[in-house]
C-alpha cells in the first residue's frame, strides 16, 4: 500500500514571517489602541488637552496647560465661565494707560472681604479653583470647618513693582493680582499670615499648604518666605510673563 505523504499548510507556518504581515499586524494593534485612547479621553475629558475646559469636570493632566492658555484669551476665559455654570458679572473696562482693564470679572460666590473686588477673568478662575479645591477641603480636615470669609488687601492698583517711578508694572495695575492677608472659618477660628506664618502650629501648617495648593492654579505666588514685603500677605496673579513661580 502507497503511503501517503501529509501535506501540511505552508501558509500558516509563513504568517507574521513577511514584513508585509508584521506591518499589518502593528496597524491593527495601533489602530486599536488609538480607538481605545479616543475614548478614554472622551469619558475622561480633564486628560484631553483638546477637550474645551469645564471647571466642573475633576483637575487632570490637561487642567493646567488650558489654564495658563486662558491668560492670553478673555473670549475662551468667559466662555469657560458659562460652560461651567459659573455665575458672574462681566464690568465694562476702566482706567487708562497702562491702567486700563479691559478684562473685569467679579465672582459674588467667593467669600472674600472687604467685597468682592472685580479681578482678570484667569485670576477670578484660579482664585475659584483655590478656594474649592484648597482651602476649604483643608481647612475641614485640620479645623473641621470650612472657610467663611477670605481677607484681602486689594487687587487693582496703578502702579509699578513695588512702587517705583520706573520699571516693570505691576500686575495689580490690571487687576490680574490679588493680595490675601488671612482667613476666618465658620467655627470663628482667625487665621492671619503675618501673625501665624512663622512657628509650627496648625494655622502655619494650613498657611504653608494653602501656599502651595495655590501654585497649582495661579502663575505667580508670592508668600512671607519670598520677602520681607510680602511679610502679611499672600500676593497671587496671573501674569503672562512665565508659567509658574511659586515662593
Amino acid at each position: 500500500m502507497t503511503r501517503q505523504k501529509s501535506v501540511k499548510p505552508r501558509l500558516s507556518r509563513r504568517i507574521g514571517n513577511f514584513t508585509g504581515d508584521r506591518r499589518a499586524l502593528l496597524l491593527l494593534v495601533t489602530i486599536g489602541l488609538l480607538l481605545a485612547g479616543r475614548a478614554w479621553l472622551a469619558d475622561h475629558p480633564e486628560h484631553n488637552p483638546w477637550a474645551p475646559l469645564d471647571l466642573r469636570d475633576p483637575v487632570g493632566w490637561a487642567t493646567e496647560t488650558k489654564l495658563l492658555a486662558l491668560r492670553d484669551d478673555v473670549a475662551e476665559c468667559r466662555a469657560v465661565l458659562d460652560r461651567s455654570g459659573i455665575a458672574h458679572d462681566v464690568l465694562e473696562p476702566a482706567g487708562e494707560g497702562a491702567c486700563r482693564r479691559e478684562d473685569r470679572i467679579r465672582l459674588n460666590s467667593l467669600p472674600l472681604s472687604p467685597r468682592t473686588p472685580p479681578v482678570t477673568c484667569p485670576a477670578s478662575i484660579a482664585l475659584l479653583l483655590w478656594e474649592r479645591d484648597v482651602l476649604n477641603p483643608l481647612a475641614v480636615d485640620i479645623f473641621g470647618s470650612k472657610i467663611s470669609r477670605i481677607e484681602h488687601l486689594g487687587a487693582y492698583s496703578c502702579r509699578r513693582l513695588y512702587g517705583r517711578d520706573t520699571g516693570p508694572w505691576s500686575e495689580h495695575a490690571s487687576a490680574n493680582a490679588i493680595d490675601i492677608a488671612g482667613f476666618v472659618l465658620d467655627n470663628g477660628t482667625r487665621i492671619n499670615v503675618l501673625r501665624d506664618w512663622p512657628g509650627e502650629s496648625e494655622k502655619a501648617r494650613f498657611l504653608r499648604v494653602v501656599r502651595d495648593g495655590a501654585c497649582e492654579s495661579f502663575a505667580t505666588v508670592l508668600s512671607p518666605d519670598y520677602n520681607a514685603a510680602h511679610a502679611d500677605h499672600f500676593h497671587l496673579d496671573m501674569s503672562p510673563r512665565w508659567r509658574r513661580v511659586c515662593r
